[in-house]
């Protein structure tokens, strides 16, 4: 522990010249007062194989770090070098408070319910020690002093322990909340991915696979009463089918549309317009004030929601005309889709079940999700034979200040 933390070294330093101290001049006050001939070169090897136990310990089986069991090595050293100083006290009180450094240095690693009985079990020789070696008037705080300080010194480790355990239980909760948070995060962001994806393969592919579909089975119902309408459904499904290719493409490439690789929103949905435009259904293309700057992302939604929002006129709507316009005022681009279709009541739709037809049903939300993400908002007005209005509007100063850096 005291190898990875700077403030458990210090401590360790502190602890151990601490102990040292007490030591030398433990043995000091032995040899100078209270040495016995008989007996002190005993009490001389006791000293020293006191301070090679503390010493080869404090080495080889160092402090658990916090929070952690203290380890059978650590236990041992500690009954060991405990025993000695027992004996060692017993030989030469002078030795009393050596003990103290070792308390700090080894019985903070106990669990409370160990620790406290064993540091009032020290104490206690402590003060048995003491009175051992009293002279003249009994002082009382030889009594009372030593259960004081160990009181004090053992409620302070005790409460430390609590605050560091309470202290690891708060940051593992903070490192699990920022993994939950973090995996949250990305299951969001696949999820939104996906949603995109869908989007993307719904407004290309999956809208010209249902336009060639329906060509096809306009050419196989007139194949033989009238070949040249036939011929002509045949190669509107191809052109559609060569557009879905270079769709599928730049879709693998980097999901843009296709149509704004090499021009402008307005001249993508110019021809937008014109592929759309067809027996049964006339589309128009306007343009209402001068586009400025508009970020990438911006003009694929707008495209998009166009692309999507003809679909749905096509397929559902029954029309005979539609409108495309793009206004441009100060900071803000709009896109209406407006059609004089059947019209339908916009707040019947719902989104389409998991597991539903895939090609259905994902219309308005797709739309809606684009331009959310887009920085605009969606708007439906439609009444039932009356036609269907779909707007966008997207304020380009919000968006630029969501994608500055």
């Amino acid at each position: 522990m005291e190898r990875h933390d700077p403030d458990g070294r210090w401590l360790g330093v502190v602890m151990d010249a601490a102990f040292f101290l007490l030591l030398g001049s433990s043995l000091v006050r032995f040899l100078s007062r209270d040495q016995d001939g008989a007996r002190t070169a005993w009490v001389v090897v006791l000293f020293t194989v006191f301070c090679l136990v503390y010493v080869i310990g404090r080495w080889s089986a160092p402090a658990p770090r916090p929070g952690a069991r203290p380890t059978a090595r650590h236990l041992a050293w500690l009954g060991v070098v405990s025993s000695v100083w027992i004996v060692l006290l017993a030989l030469a009180p002078s030795a009393t408070w050596c003990v103290m450094p070792l308390l700090f240095a080894g019985l903070h690693t106990l669990p409370a319910r160990i620790g406290v009985p064993v540091a009032a079990g020290l104490t206690a020789l402590i003060v048995a020690s003491q009175l051992r070696t009293v002279e003249g008037t009994f002082n009382p705080n030889m009594v009372v002093a030593p259960f004081a300080l160990g009181a004090v010194a053992t409620a302070v480790l005790v409460h430390l322990q609590r605050q560091s355990a309470r202290q690891r239980a708060l940051i593992d909760d903070l490192v699990r909340t920022r993994r939950d948070l973090a995996a949250t995060e990305r299951r969001a962001g696949t999820l939104a991915e996906r949603q995109r994806l869908s989007g993307e393969i719904h407004d290309t592919l999956a809208q010209g696979l249902s336009s060639q579909q329906m060509l096809l089975q306009a050419a196989d119902r007139v194949w033989r009463a009238d070949p040249v309408a036939a011929r002509e459904h045949v190669r509107g499904a191809a052109g559609i089918t060569a557009r879905s290719l270079t769709e599928a493409r730049r879709f693998v490439h980097d999901l843009a549309p296709a149509d704004l690789a090499e021009h402008t929103l307005a001249e993508a949905l110019g021809a937008l317009a014109e592929r759309e435009s067809g027996p049964g259904l006339g589309v128009v293309f306007r343009l209402d004030g001068v586009p400025g700057p508009v970020p990438e992302r911006v003009d694929a939604a707008l495209l998009r929601i166009a692309q999507g929002a003809l679909a749905n006129v096509r397929e559902h709507s029954a029309a005979t005309r539609a409108a495309l316009t793009l206004t441009c005022v100060d900071d803000q681009i709009s896109l209406d889709v407006a059609d004089n279709g059947r019209g339908f009541d916009p707040g019947a739709v719902q989104p389409p079940a998991p597991g539903a037809d895939g090609a259905r049903g994902h219309g308005l939300p797709a739309m809606r999700i684009r331009a959310r993400q887009s920085g605009g908002v969606l708007t439906v007005e439609s009444t039932k034979g009356e036609g269907t209005v779909v707007s966008v509007a997207v304020t380009l100063h919000d968006v630029s200040r969501e994608i500055a850096p």
